[in-house]
């Protein structure tokens, strides 16, 4: 049930000794035709890391027909050394795959500013090769977590085809994308443009309103591979959908698995003069500390949400203001509204309405509470 559920695909996780640790750290997936179309969303970062660079060019041409992960380091600011071992782990596929370099995607996950023990990662990418398998997708996911604690894999089934994939990512959540590595594939018989188009429409409203922290990583890959090896062509729409429902299923992983969070956090804006506008406020509330504190302790602090509504330039009268929490109108006209000790927050999903009230555009943004837990990982997390 993930990069292996369409036919035309292998893959492989193995441990290749970049962690520490001993665990699995490095995976291949490899798409064996007859199509080899490809699309990929990066971070909209500046800085971004090495791997991204190497892949942004390689998407270029539209093919992709193998892609080298690793986890245990991010080989983002390593200057130009970082750029050669990235194009060093491309070669080293093309040699152990029979491929051309310039068609294999890479990408890495880790920890910024450290590189890469390249005496590892190159014989270990023999070894994925050796161990590839049309039933390697679960190793492949498990072998590109960092401080994730579940691997996240998600498949949706069209008439004859299929859209499977994994996901990584537990931190530094946030536009654009996420700190994530996600690679989605298909045998539908899609071509570049049609990849491209299903996966930038389902980002936009699934890995793109994931906002768990409000870090942007250097790092974030998403890509879409087609096999074509069902030789079914399907109409677009239902293939979009297909796409966009395998990123909404993981993108919602993503959030359940966001590093210490004890709530996830649903956020949902109506009543916005535009989408724009209800995207951010969403992010806004999202982004808040000091609520995600109160929700964290289980406090229906509606004053929080309409202080950072107030901090945008979205349209909206403050005397018509509306907040529900769990279903609870908190907040009526910018005022007092229902009992908030009529809330229920015991429960692991918190579901918060803003209800801008100007016009009928919506937006959905998953967030979650801000722990102990949070603090300590990510104080500890070069160590």
């Amino acid at each position: 049930m993930s990069v292996t559920a369409a036919q035309g695909f292998t893959a492989a996780g193995i441990a290749a000794g970049i962690k520490e640790s001993g665990s699995p750290d490095l995976a291949l997936v490899v798409n064996q035709g007859p199509r080899l179309a490809a699309a990929g969303v990066f971070t909209a970062n500046r800085v971004k890391a090495a791997p991204v660079l190497w892949s942004q060019q390689v998407l270029k041409g539209g093919q992709v027909s193998a892609v080298v992960l690793n986890s245990g380091g991010a080989n983002a600011c390593t200057g130009p050394e970082g750029f050669q071992d990235t194009h060093a782990t491309a070669e080293k596929a093309a040699e152990a795959l029979g491929h051309n370099a310039g068609e294999i995607a890479v990408a890495s996950t880790g920890l910024i500013g450290v590189r890469l023990p390249m005496d590892k990662l190159l014989p270990g990418i023999d070894k994925a090769a050796a161990e590839l398998s049309a039933h390697g997708g679960e190793k492949a996911a498990i072998a590109i977590k960092t401080t994730d604690t579940v691997h996240k894999t998600a498949v949706a089934q069209g008439e004859g085809w299929t859209v499977g994939g994994m996901a990584k990512g537990a931190g530094m959540l946030a536009p654009g994308l996420a700190t994530m590595l996600v690679v989605l594939t298909t045998d539908a018989d899609v071509d570049s443009a049609g990849l491209d188009a299903a996966l930038r429409d389902a980002t936009r409203t699934t890995f793109d309103r994931v906002d768990s922290d409000g870090c942007m990583s250097t790092n974030d890959t998403v890509l879409l591979l087609a096999s074509g090896a069902s030789g079914i062509t399907p109409d677009a729409a239902a293939f979009a959908e297909a796409v966009r429902t395998v990123c909404d299923d993981l993108a919602r992983q993503l959030i359940g698995d966001a590093e210490g969070a004890s709530k996830d956090i649903r956020i949902e804006v109506v009543g916005a003069a535009t989408e724009d506008d209800a995207v951010e406020v969403g992010r806004s509330i999202a982004r808040n500390n000091l609520l995600k504190c109160a929700i964290h302790g289980e406090d229906p602090n509606w004053g929080r949400v309409l202080s950072a509504i107030g901090t945008t330039s979205a349209a909206f009268d403050p005397d018509k203001l509306n907040v529900a929490i769990n279903g609870v109108w908190v907040c009526r006209a910018g005022s007092v509204g229902e009992d908030r000790d009529l809330v229920d927050m015991r429960y692991r999903e918190v579901r918060i309405t803003a209800d801008l009230a100007e016009g009928t555009e919506t937006a959905v943004i998953w967030a979650n509470d801000l722990t102990a837990d949070y603090v300590h990982e990510n104080s500890a997390y070069s160590s």
